[in-house]
């Protein structure tokens, strides 16, 4: 005789919650690219010498370990933020603050709220183009601890899989604004409930040819849901090079968009203003995963392109059930 279905879905001991959120604005130019060899290494030595001899760059390079084995093409796969479909912005509300406000002059969030582990977190996107994922999902994490004094990682896994086409493509690309939007829709479970399909990065064998995006997953999605913002700009050849000092753009075509998470400001000694953000490629890149940009300029867009949601304790809803796994079934069942 057959086992008996249970008529409704059962969870495991999992805090799922569901949120509300308002919007900042979003907006991702796009230029086409010039034709490049997109089989040569994107890391080349006279690159290098080229920012480093350069006593205006500001900036430091290195044959990043991260990009060793990197193609063009496979650098430019990680940038996987599409440009802002036409109109798409219209019914977001601009949130526009008074030039009156006083602002330090230097702002870490990893300093002003340290009992926020996940600030700190340099993750890493694999050879997947799901920084739009990561940058979102990174950046909620964070608002949910500075609101609520909760230390929780949400699922990247969840967002890039279950959005579907109203966020894009997947692992070949997706949409900032639309992130936000699922996670006001559909809400996010924890990154334990759904983890990462590939956390080992592209250091492992088979990072090509197939980016694949990974399967939605409904059987542990029921809804889920101040400080670090998500925002997206131009990736340019030398961004690949990136070690330390406050980056612009000093030579190289045009790589494509990508999304980061910005997670303070600053001075630095010789005056030149940036913005502090967290990339997720690793610690191996950069200035241990962390990279410094000029500020005021809109270097590479980066200025133009924020996007970010509250959290609401009046619509987060807390569910602990215990079950045995034979109870822990598909929705659709």
């Amino acid at each position: 005789m057959a086992k008996p279905m249970p008529s409704a879905l059962y969870l495991p001991s999992f805090f799922l919650f569901r949120a509300l959120f308002c919007f900042h604005l979003q907006v991702v130019a796009s230029v086409s690219a010039p034709l490049l060899n997109l089989e040569s290494s994107i890391l080349q030595e006279p690159v290098v010498e080229s920012i480093n001899s350069n006593p205006k760059a500001g900036w430091k390079a290195s044959m990043n370990d991260r990009f060793s084995n990197y193609t063009v093409s496979q650098f430019k796969h990680l940038l996987g933020v599409k440009p802002t479909p036409p109109g798409d912005l219209q019914s977001i509300p601009v949130m526009i603050h008074s030039e009156r406000l006083k602002l330090p002059s230097q702002f870490d969030a990893r300093a002003v709220w340290p009992k926020c582990s996940t600030i700190g977190n340099i993750l890493d996107q694999g050879h997947c183009g799901s920084c739009w994922a990561f940058a979102a999902v990174e950046s909620l994490s964070d608002r949910f601890c500075i609101q609520f004094g909760m230390n929780i990682s949400l699922s990247v896994n969840d967002l890039l899989s279950c959005c579907g086409f109203l966020c894009g493509f997947g692992c070949n690309g997706g949409y900032p604004i639309a992130a936000w939007r699922y996670f006001k829709r559909s809400g996010v479970v924890t990154e334990e409930c759904d983890p990462y399909f590939d956390q080992t990065g592209c250091s492992h064998p088979g990072c090509e040819p197939g980016y694949p995006t990974p399967k939605c997953k409904r059987q542990c999605v029921e809804v889920y849901k101040n400080g670090p913002v998500e925002v997206s700009f131009t990736v340019y050849e030398d961004f690949a090079y990136y070690k330390s000092g406050v980056y612009k753009h000093i030579t190289g075509a045009e790589m494509g968009g990508h999304a980061v998470k910005l997670i303070g400001w600053g001075t630095t000694e010789d005056g030149e203003d940036y913005w502090l953000l967290a990339n997720q490629w690793n610690r191996s890149w950069g200035d241990d995963g962390y990279f410094k940009i000029r500020r005021g300029t809109n270097e590479c867009g980066i200025e133009k392109s924020v996007v970010a949601g509250l959290p609401s304790s009046k619509n987060m809803v807390q569910e602990i059930t215990n079950v045995d796994d034979d109870a822990f079934l598909d929705a659709s069942a």
